[in-house]
């Protein structure tokens, strides 16, 4: 039988030591730092992601009863209080660059889109994580709680994040969406939260493709009418103009209009952009691929430590939420390099479970399943007589 690290070995073997090193040394991270190291910070944290550990106090009793196993990962035990000091301390931003450098290599594998385009598909959208006033008061939101909120950019071909501006909770959608790295010539599904015509002219003139909800109160005037198909789920599709004064100087380019039926939903959505060239179906389904972005989300918060915090400051909280957007890449990553079908989900499952056995990371993820000795007959007589 081959030797194999642990699961979580293989796993950390996607982190360049290198790389991490000259990213702590630009941030002064080990600056006087005798025992607890930035790299053991970042394997701690990864593995309470992966194991899903409820609190700083369960990560510390958890790995610190493991120690025969660390040694591979390059680490060493540590005290609740030290590891807390280092959450506190120790620059959020060094994650988030080892973040960006991953996700250049992630990209690189991720499959294609369904939807064929001939420019790359993005998403933009926000989430909102509530957290307690009390403990956390520099993020207030409203009078009685504080909030966070996570502002992402994703492209569609594996559904990857590509861009994440953390904000306190009062902090807009339209404001947010003018920090967005979106590039050009590219295509980008937003939410009806984003409308601001102000930000729509800038994608225009940056040869930006979109796709959004129309405000029902909008003013406008149709310039052209196309002929659709009575049987088709598209009710109308014009080319139209705001009308407005603001609006108008705002966004004086002459925009599409789309009226669709949603029979699973059983009532019509109106979309506006930009893309006066695509059919009206594949222009709806671009804004249905932007449910893929709400599936990111469900996927974090439902597998990764991003409601629950081992700290309670800023630094803290933000160091915990790009080490979890860490742990999403090397799923991510491992699921595309050995093309399984199973779902991010599952495979944070396998993962859970499997984190310290021996066992080969490749056999785990595609699933490969050992058949158990004797005929299917002879197993269920077994347990029949058991």
């Amino acid at each position: 039988m081959a030797y194999n690290i642990t699961i979580f070995g293989q796993m950390i073997h996607f982190i360049s030591r290198l790389d991490f090193k000259s990213i702590v040394n630009q941030h002064k991270g080990d600056h006087r730092i005798r025992k607890f190291y930035c790299w053991d910070q970042l394997i701690f944290l990864l593995f309470g992601q992966f194991s899903k550990r409820e609190s700083l106090r369960e990560t510390v009793l958890s790995i610190n009863s493991v120690q025969s196993k660390l040694y591979h990962l390059g680490c060493r035990t540590v005290k609740r209080s030290t590891f807390s000091d280092a959450n506190n301390k120790r620059p959020y931003q060094i994650y988030q660059v080892l973040f960006y450098r991953l996700l250049s290599q992630t990209q690189k594998i991720a499959p294609k889109h369904k939807i064929k385009l001939n420019r790359k598909l993005y998403i933009l959208d926000a989430t909102t994580i509530d957290l307690c006033l009390t403990l956390f008061p520099w993020a207030r939101f409203r009078r009685t709680k504080s909030a966070i909120r996570l502002h992402t950019l994703m492209q569609a071909d594996g559904s990857l994040p590509v861009f994440l501006n953390i904000t306190d909770g009062k902090v807009h959608e339209t404001q947010a969406a003018k920090s967005m790295p979106i590039p050009e010539g590219s295509y980008l599904a937003i939410d009806r939260g984003y409308h601001d015509f102000n930000q729509y002219n800038v994608y225009i003139n940056n040869n930006i493709r979109f796709v959004t909800r129309m405000k029902t109160n909008a003013k406008y005037q149709v310039l052209e009418t196309y002929q659709t198909n009575p049987d088709s789920p598209i009710m109308s599709d014009e080319i139209i103009e705001f009308t407005g004064y603001y609006t108008h100087r705002k966004c004086p380019h002459p925009l599409r209009k789309i009226e669709y039926f949603d029979k699973e939903q059983n009532k019509v959505i109106t979309f506006l952009t930009n893309d006066l060239e695509n059919t009206a179906q594949t222009i709806t389904d671009i804004y249905k691929a932007r449910w893929d972005i709400e599936l990111f989300f469900k996927t974090i918060k439902q597998n990764l430590k991003i409601k629950r915090f081992f700290g309670t400051t800023r630094n803290a909280v933000l160091t915990q939420i790009w080490i979890a957007m860490i742990a999403y890449l090397m799923i991510s990553f491992f699921k595309f390099l050995h093309k399984t079908k199973l779902s991010i989900q599952q495979l944070f499952r396998l993962i859970q479970v499997n984190i310290f056995e021996r066992k080969s990371l490749k056999d785990l993820i595609v699933n490969k399943i050992i058949k158990p000795p004797g005929s299917e007959f002879e197993l269920q007589f077994c347990l029949f007589n058991f």
